[in-house]
């Protein structure tokens, strides 16, 4: 083989081991026709395929979901980017499931890993 076929060959070869990009895609996206997301039907892919500054704001509205369900009125900032840095990696790591479970499992974890006993 060539010098030229065998860079040819390597080339093609590498490009195949080369992880394809995903394009990044609006919130908006998966929303229905008047504009309204289902929160729990938003699977990880969905999350990590969407700019960060949606996912930001839609992992700020989850947490906002969660505290309000145990009647906590108040937000710990250092926390909240913790969970919601856990929770885009643990997607990341689970595309399959709903994000709602990834939020509670990552919870879950973080609550047992602090010492926080839910009542």
């Amino acid at each position: 083989m060539t010098m030229r076929k065998a860079l040819i060959v390597a080339a093609i070869v590498g490009l195949a081991f080369v992880p394809s990009a995903r394009a990044q895609v609006d919130l908006s996206t998966y929303a229905d026709a008047n504009g309204f997301l289902d929160v729990q039907a938003l699977t990880c892919a969905q999350l990590a395929n969407m700019w960060q500054g949606d996912a930001d704001r839609l992992t700020a509205w989850y947490s906002g979901w969660y505290n309000g369900l145990a009647k906590r009125h108040y937000l710990d900032i250092r926390k909240a980017r913790e969970a919601e840095h856990e929770v885009i990696m643990y997607c990341k790591a689970n595309p399959e499931i709903k994000i709602i479970q990834a939020m509670d499992i990552v919870f879950n974890s973080m609550r047992e890993r602090l010492g926080i006993i839910v009542r």
